[in-house]
């Protein structure tokens, strides 16, 4: 006998079976939600993320410490006055400050007394030498007003007619240097980045063959009774893209919370050799924020490569079907 209740009409099965409502089969998902296949699945594309994330993220810092760097060292020109036999050394350093200070474009001119030059030497050199016995150089940092351009061939013409000893550096070929480590970097970090989308798109494909695989009866009754290919496929797209979308949140967040307590982390290496270096190439290891919403797109990127991972990998499972 039939009887309803609140949640809708019950179907009478029979004494020995339980009523269940009519609409209890659409409650049921093609693809198990919870499964060994889904969890795994998760955990490989977790894992995918964080790996881009803190690649990316490295890229990031690098790339914007050394844009710092070069637009610090491009804005100052380095003079050098060594001594020379009749000439007096100071007299000439002086007169190359005053030049400097006469030229349009120069905002600021340090001179180094003859003590700041040796303790420039010190880290080779080390402590208690007398600068008296050594020909030492003496050393001019001139700072240049952003987006003044110099003529450096009348600049030098100056300085040596001031100074025969004295020399200019303007660091073009350091800033080259730095600039193709920067790209060698950018470069290593877009390699990497590319083995991860492919491992996940690998792993991807297997995790669906091993649901296609777990799945296959109620998949074969769908397609025999006359479901479309598309139509099973956009459920198994679904499960996917769900499975990708957390494991890129998981994955991602996870990313977003080592550099956000990177700097404090970093202060408990601070005044440490391996500190002091790491704090030089990458400053101060904080993420700017366009940097985070680089590493979301990156997540929801990931989970979308692996739905469409799985659609391609879905088709090519069904064809067998038939």
């Amino acid at each position: 006998m039939n009887r309803t209740d609140e949640r809708g009409v019950l179907v009478d099965l029979g004494q020995e079976r339980p009523q269940l409502p009519a609409n209890a089969r659409n409650m049921s998902p093609i693809v198990p939600r919870a499964s060994i296949q889904g969890r795994a699945l998760v955990a490989v594309v977790a894992i995918m993320t964080f790996l881009a994330s803190m690649t990316t993220g490295t890229v990031l810092l690098v790339s914007a410490s050394a844009a710092e760097w070069q637009s610090d060292v491009a804005s100052e020109i380095t003079i050098q006055v060594r001594p020379q036999p009749g000439r007096d050394l100071e007299r000439d350093t002086a007169a190359v400050t005053e030049a400097m200070r006469a030229q349009a474009g120069i905002v600021e001119v340090k001179p180094f007394t003859r003590e700041e030059s040796g303790k420039l030497l010190e880290p080779w050199l080390g402590t208690g030498l007398s600068m008296d016995d050594l020909p030492v150089p003496r050393m001019i940092i001139a700072r240049v007003q952003p987006g003044t351009p110099l003529d450096l061939g009348v600049l030098r013409a100056r300085v040596t007619q001031v100074a025969p000893s004295a020399s200019v550096d303007d660091h073009r070929a350091w800033i080259e240097r730095m600039r193709s480590m920067t790209n060698a970097t950018v470069l290593a970090g877009l390699g990497i980045l590319a083995l991860v989308i492919v491992a996940t798109i690998i792993s991807v494909s297997f995790a669906t063959r091993g649901a296609m695989a777990a799945n296959r009866p109620i998949v074969e009754v769908l397609h025999f009774v006359g479901a479309g290919d598309r139509y099973i496929a956009n459920r198994f797209l679904r499960h996917f893209l769900r499975l990708g979308l957390e494991g890129g949140v998981i994955g991602g967040g996870a990313a977003m919370l080592v550099f956000g307590f990177s700097e404090s982390i970093a202060g408990w290496f601070s005044g440490t050799p391996v500190g002091d270096q790491f704090a030089a190439l990458l400053g101060t290891f904080s993420l700017r924020p366009s940097g985070y919403i680089v590493l979301v797109v990156q997540a929801v990127l990931i989970g979308a490569i692996t739905a469409v991972a799985s659609r391609q990998t879905l088709f090519a499972t069904l064809n067998d079907v038939d």
